[in-house]
């Protein structure tokens, strides 16, 4: 049977398996108020990926200043892109953690819908 998983890697680049609201929380005011960087030095993102064990995946990106980024893969290792990345800039906190809670809920049809700008 197909396993579905939820994963969210913080600005600092930590890896959190099933976070929770508070973690969701915490990571995007993190991100928000810009004080954590990457492990690059580079500002920090926050990225929360939902998937299955043997296909698909589904990948919300947040960055300072509410510039967010949805991409959906044939798999973990993102061999295949099914569609084309799609990005929203200057979302409030509260939308991004919407958007977040909709992916952890695997409502993806809710997050398609979103008024999002295909990058091609």
């Amino acid at each position: 049977m197909t396993q579905a998983w939820v994963e969210l890697t913080r600005p600092d680049g930590r890896d959190v398996t099933a976070p929770t609201e508070a973690q969701l929380v915490a990571a995007l005011a993190d991100v928000y108020s810009g004080k954590t960087t990457g492990p690059d030095g580079a500002p920090g993102t926050a990225v929360l990926r939902f998937g299955y064990d043997d296909g698909l995946m589904y990948a919300l990106e947040v960055a300072k200043g509410g510039d967010v980024r949805f991409e959906e893969w044939s798999d973990r290792d993102c061999e295949i892109a099914l569609a084309s990345p799609r990005h929203m800039t200057a979302l409030p906190q509260a939308d991004a953690l919407q958007l977040w809670r909709w992916l952890a809920m695997r409502q993806v049809a809710k997050i398609r819908s979103q008024p999002w700008v295909s990058e091609d």
